[in-house]
This record gives C-alpha cells, sequence and structure tokens, in this order.
C-alpha cells in the first residue's frame, strides 16, 4: 500500500515539474506579466501534459507512463475485499 501511494506521488509531481518547465521555456519568448498568470499556466500545462500522456498510456501504450514518472499507474489493493 505504501508503494502505490509513493507511485501515486511521482506520477502526480512528475506533471507538475514538466508544467513549471514548459512555462519557463516559454517565458523566454514572451513576457509574462505578474505570478497568477505563470502560475496559472503552470497549472494549465501540468494538467494537459499529464492527460495527453495518460491517455496515450492507456490507448497506445504503457510505456508513455515513463513520461509521468514511472512505466505503471499504482494499483490499489480493496481493503474490504
Amino acid at each position: 500500500m505504501l508503494y502505490a501511494f509513493l507511485l501515486s506521488l511521482v506520477r502526480t509531481f512528475g506533471p507538475v515539474v514538466a508544467g513549471g518547465l514548459i512555462t519557463q521555456a516559454l517565458r523566454l519568448g514572451v513576457p509574462l506579466d505578474g505570478p497568477k498568470l505563470v502560475s496559472l499556466m503552470t497549472a494549465g500545462f501540468a494538467i494537459a501534459y499529464y492527460a495527453v500522456f495518460r491517455l496515450a498510456e492507456m490507448h497506445i501504450s504503457r510505456r508513455f507512463g515513463w513520461l509521468l514518472g514511472w512505466a505503471a499507474p499504482p494499483e490499489y489493493k480493496n481493503p474490504q475485499g
């Protein structure tokens, strides 16, 4: 259970880091005014990054999971079953 929890954290923070890096790369060419705009763009890119690679992992190949930080989604055991 702890392993699945840690794995879920890795797969959450991976897209957040990717979103931040994409936003910073865009700042090199486009001036972004205000920290709120930067925060919103980071969150937007992180969500889009996760969605694209999670869908690719589900429908194309499980290997796309590596781009989320780990090759496979966590599997949670049912505590009641």
